[in-house]
């Protein structure tokens, strides 16, 4: 696809076509814009249904922040598997490096984590992103990653 080029909505499964991630591991529920070559806005439904929330904490349920941090990494994922026409190809994203990272606000059940991310590099195989999670216009995390575009490990 051409930069630039607006794409989106996009299902759960779309999502999954561009991500190995799955149940319960996968924190992209869907996309709402992509725009190719520089930004993606997804959303993670967070609710209290999440085996996480069972010890992260008793009575002041709390979504973990790693957790967050790996939405938003899940989120570039797409961005760069569609930016790069990868969908479908086996390809995986992985973590090279997380920088600058803060937590601003809780995430509790109930709300919708939107997920902005943005290129600020990119090259053949390594992608640096911005990235910003959001609950209405309320700043939650923030941090700036790196990532490796690589083969899945042989069997």
């Amino acid at each position: 696809m051409t930069e630039g080029t607006e794409i989106g909505p996009l299902d759960i499964g779309r999502v999954m076509a561009a991500l190995p991630h799955r149940y319960p591991i996968l924190l992209v529920d869907r996309v709402e814009s992509l725009i190719v070559g520089q930004s993606i806005t997804g959303i993670k439904a967070v609710t209290f249904n999440e085996g996480f929330f069972q010890g992260h904490f008793p009575g002041r349920p709390i979504m973990p922040g790693v957790l967050i941090v790996e939405a938003l990494a899940q989120a570039a994922g797409v961005l760069a598997v569609e930016t790069l026409g990868l969908a479908g190809s086996g390809k995986l994203v992985y973590f090279m490096s997380i920088d600058g990272v803060k937590f601003r606000k809780p995430v509790e059940p109930g709300v919708l984590l939107r997920l902005e991310v943005e290129f600020v590099q990119k090259r053949a195989r390594v992608c640096k992103f911005a990235g910003k999670a959001k609950i209405g216009d309320e700043l939650a995390a923030e941090c700036e990653f790196t990532a490796m575009i690589a083969d899945p490990p042989a069997a």
